[in-house]
């Protein structure tokens, strides 16, 4: 699977263009079982997409399963309206076998990769519940 087209000048002068305009996500929510704010999938869209727009760029983000990694990964590609784009995707484990652990999953990803395609931070400490104590 290709990562990027073959040119991409026009995207990556753009995206500089567009990351001068963003700012750090702020944290808009809270999780009440480790006490932690958060900033949501929607902070992040609200802090990107102007800038993003605004340049000539869009989003598009998925999933994919792979039989052979046994993997669900979520994916991004940031376009250019001169037809450009480059493409990530990260694969996410699922807690729970079911209807919510996979949208749990697909909206932690999407949100962390949509902050790492557009080079944006987010002020999070809720890192911390993915992780076992």
């Amino acid at each position: 699977m290709p990562w990027q087209s073959s040119a991409i000048d026009k995207l990556a002068g753009a995206l500089a263009k567009a990351q001068n305009e963003m700012a750090m996500v702020g944290k808009d929510s809270t999780n009440p079982f480790f006490n932690s704010g958060y900033a949501t999938l929607s902070a992040v869209l609200k802090t990107v997409l102007p800038a993003l727009n605004k340049h000539g760029l869009s989003i598009v983000q998925g999933t994919r399963y792979c039989t052979y990694t046994n993997g669900f990964y979520v994916t991004a590609t940031l376009m250019h309206s001169s037809g450009q784009w480059t493409r990530s995707e990260i694969r996410m484990p699922i807690g729970k076998k079911d209807a919510h652990g996979v949208g749990a999953a697909t909206t932690y990803g999407h949100r962390y990769l949509l902050s790492a395609i557009c080079g944006v931070a987010e002020q999070d400490d809720d890192g911390n519940a993915a992780i076992k104590r």
